[in-house]
């Protein structure tokens, strides 16, 4: 039987409809632009840099008057840290307690005075060793059982110590006041013990005595205001350093090791007494005033007495001990009766005042002067009865050459053989190369018993 198909209706739905897909609000087709050219590129990142430079400008120029406005506070005020407020800085230090618990008189200048007598000493240009005691007085150390520990012992006590060395030297090459004098020498087994608590009185069997060499101290690798000076280079003068207070310099001062400053006791008078005001520059040809070493001690000789500039010397502790280098290193001390030959010559170095009421020199100076009698300094046509045994006189009489205002506290030396010795440091004088009216110094070998016995004291606190 014949049946008719059923054939389906004309449609124009595809077969596979595919899912419509609903439109997305915020979605947009991107529209076809040219590629960024090279110079429009290049004027983007320079508008950055240019963005970059500008804000680091403006830090700089932030942080720079934020150091200003500090040093502008700190020179006339002390904060008080327990309390949280400022004080004028003439209220620090002044013995009474301005801040919670004292906190103003505690980091302040202190006075030491010594009433006993350092037990070693170097004597003489040859520096031979002596000790002390109560009742046996000095007597020169004999080279029997003497070792090289010992050797270590003495120069320890006796402060800056690099590369220590001793020799023996015969007696009888002596000057007759060290030939004639006692003797004594190391008790065997005594290394370790101070050296003037390891001998025994006797005869030199040896024959000879022993003379030190504590360090490389005075040594430089080449070879004044100062009014009427020369330009110097801190190469030759490593030990000079710049004393400042508020970022300013104020006084000169010497390095005698790699922790300890000599200087002079007047360069810290009236508000100059808190500690954390100051730091020491070293190594510096140009002044400057960025940087330097914190100080932690400030000691002034107890029987420095301001209003005749007698005993006119300060020791100032840095912080930590500056590196030792060519620009860096301390000068030595002299030994006792150095015995200066008249007339000597001595250099004298700062950034004092090229003229009288002058200004401080952006550069170091330095300047060559004899060394002025005693006698002829203390006459009435000179300054009289002002000197002292304390002090010592040096530079033209008939003027012209001197050290100035800023200078002080600096260093006054004299060269023997290979090493420079710290034979003055800069105190007083009446104007600046004035006729008649030379630089006096404060005389360092009067002062090398309260020196060693600070420095002993102080490096056991």
């Amino acid at each position: 039987m014949w049946t008719s198909a059923q054939v389906p209706e004309e449609t124009n739905r595809p077969l596979n409809p595919r899912q419509a897909a609903a439109p997305r609000p915020g979605r947009h087709r991107k529209p076809m632009t040219a590629p960024k050219t090279q110079k429009e590129k290049a004027s983007k990142r320079k508008k950055v840099l240019l963005t970059i430079l500008t804000v680091v400008i403006l830090l700089g120029i932030l942080v720079t008057a934020a150091y200003f406005i500090k040093q502008l506070i700190d020179s006339k005020y002390f904060f008080c840290k327990s309390a949280l407020k400022f004080i004028p800085l003439d209220k620090a230090c002044d013995g009474t307690n301005d801040c919670k618990g004292g906190e103003d008189e505690i980091t302040c200048v202190s006075s030491f005075t010594v009433n006993t007598t350092f037990p070693v000493r170097l004597m003489m240009s040859r520096q031979v060793l002596q000790v002390y005691s109560q009742g046996q007085g000095w007597r020169s150390v004999c080279s029997d059982n003497w070792s090289e520990q010992n050797t270590k012992t003495a120069c320890k006590q006796l402060g800056y110590t690099l590369k220590p060395s001793s020799t023996s030297v015969p007696v009888n090459t002596l000057t007759s006041s060290l030939k004639n004098g006692r003797f004594t020498a190391i008790k065997p087994g005594t290394t370790n013990t101070p050296i003037h608590q390891a001998t025994i009185d006797q005869v030199c069997k040896s024959g000879s005595v022993v003379t030190l060499s504590c360090s490389d101290c005075g040594q430089v690798g080449t070879t004044g205001r100062i009014v009427g000076g020369t330009d110097a280079f801190i190469e030759d003068w490593p030990w000079q350093v710049s004393l400042q207070q508020g970022g300013h310099h104020t006084c000169g001062g010497s390095l005698v090791s790699p922790r300890w400053v000599v200087t002079a006791a007047h360069c810290f008078t009236g508000s100059k007494k808190e500690l954390s005001r100051w730091r020491v520059l070293s190594g510096r040809t140009y002044i400057g005033t960025l940087g330097g070493s914190y100080v932690d001690r400030i000691i002034l000789n107890g029987d420095y007495d301001p209003v005749r500039n007698d005993y006119d010397i300060a020791l100032m502790r840095l912080s930590s001990p500056i590196t030792v280098g060519e620009v860096r290193k301390p000068v030595c001390l002299p030994p006792k009766a150095f015995g200066l030959p008249t007339s000597a010559s001595m250099a004298v170095t700062g950034w004092g005042y090229l003229e009288e009421d002058g200004k401080v020199s952006p550069s170091l100076q330095k300047a060559f002067i004899p060394l002025i009698d005693q006698a002829k300094c203390s006459s009435p046509t000179v300054y009289g009865s002002a000197i002292t045994q304390r002090m010592m006189c040096a530079g033209l009489l008939e003027g012209g050459v001197d050290a100035c205002q800023g200078d002080s506290g600096g260093p006054l030396v004299y060269l023997t053989a290979s090493q420079w010795h710290l034979v003055g440091v800069v105190s007083w004088g009446v104007g600046c190369a004035r006729e008649r009216r030379p630089g006096v110094y404060c005389n360092v070998e009067e002062m090398l018993n309260w020196i060693h016995t600070v420095v002993e004291v102080q490096n056991t606190t």
